[in-house]
């Protein structure tokens, strides 16, 4: 089965108040009487300007950051993993522009789209296993948009885990490691550590770990 075949839900994106995850809903409510000037709502795919059709790798993260994507409403912008993350896709020739960590800072996507596996801030950046579960009815259409797509890459272990459902395959034949690269549901899976501060602090995740899968992935698209 290809990405392309899987059964779409409705709507790749969720609307601006989804009511699925009554826990989210509710945290995101609160955030928009503390910040109103904050995005505060499910963060939509970024895509490149080509549209779905030039689409050949696909980026999973885990979900918002509160004062990253939740704040600016694009994916990875206004914290520390968006500067590795996009920093990484302009060095290996995913992204062009200047990354300065807002949605206007005209920075493109190239052949990437990137997407998250939660589409809403979770309280302490945890989802719970219900809502991981619930907004993959967004994450199986979002896999299926893209009809020239070769590739996935996950951040983290809930994100491949996720993507692993969404493409019709039993995570306990796919096991997350850092630095992998499988096939799951007729696309190539790759997965790395997330790129976040605490994984970076912690030597979880190195930049030139992270690097190194950029490298692969690059050099796969280029096959």
């Amino acid at each position: 089965m290809t990405a392309a075949a899987l059964v779409a839900a409705p709507c790749p994106e969720p609307g601006r108040d989804c009511p699925l995850c009554p826990r989210l809903h509710d945290f995101i409510a609160d955030w928009r009487r503390r910040e109103p000037s904050w995005f505060n709502a499910p963060v939509p795919t970024f895509l490149p300007p080509e549209g779905e059709d030039a689409v050949r790798l696909l980026i999973v993260g885990l979900a918002p950051g509160l004062r990253g994507a939740n704040r600016t409403g694009r994916p990875f912008t206004g914290d520390y993993a968006g500067d590795l993350l996009y920093g990484t896709l302009i060095a290996h020739g995913l992204a062009r522009g200047e990354f300065k960590a807002r949605p206007d800072d005209g920075l493109e996507l190239v052949q990437t789209a990137i997407t998250n596996a939660v589409r809403c801030v979770p309280p302490e950046n945890k989802p719970v296993g219900g809502e991981i579960a619930t907004c993959r009815s967004f994450l199986v259409p979002t896999i299926g948009r893209f009809p020239n797509l070769r590739a996935v890459l996950a951040l983290g272990s809930i994100a491949h885990q996720s993507t692993v459902r969404a493409l019709g395959e039993r995570v306990a034949a796919y096991p997350f490691r850092h630095g992998g690269r499988q096939q799951a549901g007729g696309i190539t899976l790759f997965s790395s550590y997330h790129c976040s501060r605490y994984n970076t602090n912690t030597g979880v995740l190195t930049e030139s770990m992270f690097v190194n899968v950029f490298k692969e992935i690059a050099a796969f698209l280029e096959e």
